[in-house]
């Protein structure tokens, strides 16, 4: 282990009040332990988190406030006791960096579901006492637990949406087996989170359709994702066509949507996930009852199933569809990002532009 590179200034963007905009600022990260990875950040993410944070929409954000929780980059320094990793690895890191390591949930390698909560990638307090700052910045240092390989043969630009949309969306459909060829899905929305799931799920063998707003969307879905039908939600005669067909129904919107036409679309016995965040959830009993229904919740995911996600992406192939950025474009990509302007995640090149 090198210590040359201990407290190095770190760059990055930050946003500075709740009106959320973001820009260069300099900070020190903490020094690194002896289980801690320091690595270089060639990519990040850009997740609407950054805009709920930075804006302070939860009320808590501690400014000045480095978002980003989609890192990739490479290892430029480890502890003397790391165990997993060596400079020059191709790391990533997700949406949190620490967690008690004691509890039941992080004995079964659910650290995102700690007890005491997990210490968030930014806007969290670090072992230090410092707050955690994100990954649109220079570089991050982290316990090498919460640390995860990127395959050689992966881009890191493109690993970088897979550590908060990808894990997300593969999460649930691996708890509640949707991963048996020949099932059918339904992904509601086909946003950053949405065509990961279409993807997921063709990898997985599974008859996916996908349910938007906007009949324009079609094309995409279709042709670019490989999903094998497309339904216009608003359509109500498309919708009661696909009655009891589902086994499965995963929704990535965040808008309010009508939960019972849904649910009638499910088989007996089948599941609806949750991951995106409506304002309110509204469903009548009557729907999950006579059809012994579930009605499920998910965030991101543990981290052995996030390096077991990043495994499988490798193996068969399965690239988020992104559009690089440079940091100075970082407020841009947040303001199109709100008006859904983006297929389908924005990729901020730290590498080549933070300066």
């Amino acid at each position: 282990m090198s210590s040359a590179n201990d407290n190095a200034e770190c760059l990055g963007w930050a946003a500075r009040d709740p009106s959320g905009h973001l820009s260069p600022y300099k900070f020190s990260r903490r020094a690194i332990g002896s289980e801690d990875v320091s690595l270089d950040i060639t990519h990040c993410g850009i997740c609407y988190a950054d805009v709920a944070w930075t804006r302070n929409k939860g009320g808590h954000s501690k400014y000045p406030l480095v978002p980003g929780h989609e890192i990739t980059g490479v290892v430029r320094q480890v502890g003397s006791h790391v165990k997993h990793f060596k400079v020059g690895d191709h790391v990533g890191v997700g949406t949190y960096v620490n967690s008690c390591r004691e509890c039941e949930y992080c004995n079964d390698g659910l650290e995102v579901h700690c007890s005491k909560g997990p210490v968030l990638t930014f806007d969290g307090i670090d072992v230090d006492g410092t707050v955690t700052k994100g990954g649109y910045s220079s570089y991050i240092v982290v316990h090498e637990r919460y640390c995860f390989r990127v395959p050689d043969n992966y881009p890191l630009e493109l690993a970088a949406p897979l550590l908060c949309a990808g894990i997300t969306v593969y999460t649930p459909m691996i708890r509640h087996n949707m991963n048996q060829p020949g099932k059918t899905l339904g992904v509601i929305g086909l946003g950053g989170l949405g065509h990961l799931a279409v993807k997921f799920g063709k990898a997985f063998g599974l008859k996916v359709t996908v349910f938007s707003t906007s009949l324009s969307k079609k094309e995409e879905a279709v042709s670019r994702l490989g999903a094998d039908n497309f339904v216009v939600s608003s359509d109500e005669q498309q919708m009661s066509a696909l009655a009891n067909s589902l086994d499965f129904i995963i929704d990535t919107a965040s808008g309010d949507i009508p939960f019972d036409p849904y649910l009638s679309l499910l088989k007996t016995a089948g599941v609806f996930v949750l991951v995106g965040f409506p304002s309110e959830v509204k469903f009548s009993p009557v729907t999950l009852i006579l059809g012994m229904k579930t009605v499920s919740g998910s965030v991101t995911g543990g981290t052995k199933q996030t390096q077991e996600m990043l495994n499988f992406c490798a193996l068969h192939k399965i690239y988020p569809e992104i559009e690089v950025v440079p940091i100075q474009y970082s407020n841009e990509a947040l303001e199109r990002m709100i008006k859904k302007d983006v297929k389908y995640r924005f990729v901020i090149d730290i590498a080549n532009s933070l300066k």
